[in-house]
């Protein structure tokens, strides 16, 4: 209920203020925001990969055919590198290379099966977030980016009155924060530790960092609005509570 009410008066909010904020803070030149821009959802395929790799392993018994799945997604890395049309392709392809072979090896002789429902989770939030929620808005709603806005911003529209279906203005909402919110889900794993923890306290602030660090460096290069990121970041958390109540908590 927190986060409903929150993002209900922020949304308000943005609703009336958005073209003012964003021509506060608006930099396009912003080194930060462009490693937002370049590099800000490649975390998010490799969590994914690993995530799906997991999931799909999982049902198998055998400790070693289970990273079967692991070892196509090293394969699809591959590709990525050989294939790369930019620079993006290719730094996708070693984020599903690298930390998928970390992983393996750090769970060699562990059973899948024990991280099959966060797996699932995270999958389902790639699935519901970045891949309907974002993807099918993005085209129904048809909205012009703050740096496209034609001069005077005569073509501006707030997120409530979305100018429509288009394949080209696709403001709203954010599939950059959608992405950097991917790893929400990971603070069910330490839900049960104590809030002194250091371990606790350093997951939350990078896991949290890095959703408002992607969201951020998206308003400052003009990419997005305030309420393209808010949605996208309301979609994420809303998302992860109610899997987390659905298939986790018992």
């Amino acid at each position: 209920m927190i986060i409903i009410v929150t993002w209900i008066i922020l949304a308000i909010i943005f609703g009336f203020y958005d073209l003012e904020v964003s021509m506060a803070v608006v930099n396009e030149g912003s080194v930060w925001g462009e490693f937002g821009a370049d590099y800000g959802e490649i975390p998010g395929y490799a969590l994914i990969a690993i995530a799906l790799a997991t999931f799909l392993g999982s049902f198998n018994k055998n400790l070693r055919l289970q990273k079967i799945p692991a070892y196509i997604c090293v394969i699809i890395g591959v590709l990525f590198i050989i294939f790369a049309g930019d620079e993006t392709d290719f730094y996708t392809g070693w984020s599903l290379i690298i930390p998928m072979m970390i992983y393996v090896i750090i769970t060699w002789n562990k059973d899948w099966k024990n991280y099959r429902t966060l797996a699932g989770i995270i999958s389902l939030l790639a699935i519901i977030n970045p891949l309907l929620f974002v993807q099918i808005t993005k085209i129904l709603c048809g909205r012009v980016r703050f740096r496209d806005l034609d001069p005077g911003f005569l073509n501006y529209t707030p997120w409530f009155l979305p100018p429509g279906p288009t394949s080209s203005n696709q403001s709203f909402p954010s599939g950059h924060a959608a992405m950097g919110w991917m790893f929400l889900p990971l603070i069910i794993a330490l839900k049960d530790r104590k809030n002194t923890d250091p371990i606790k306290l350093l997951g939350i602030i990078l896991v949290i960092g890095w959703g408002l660090f992607v969201g951020l460096s998206r308003i400052v290069l003009g990419a997005h609005f305030a309420s393209d990121v808010l949605f996208s970041t309301g979609v994420a958390a809303i998302t992860t509570v109610l899997l987390y109540r659905t298939f986790y908590k018992d």
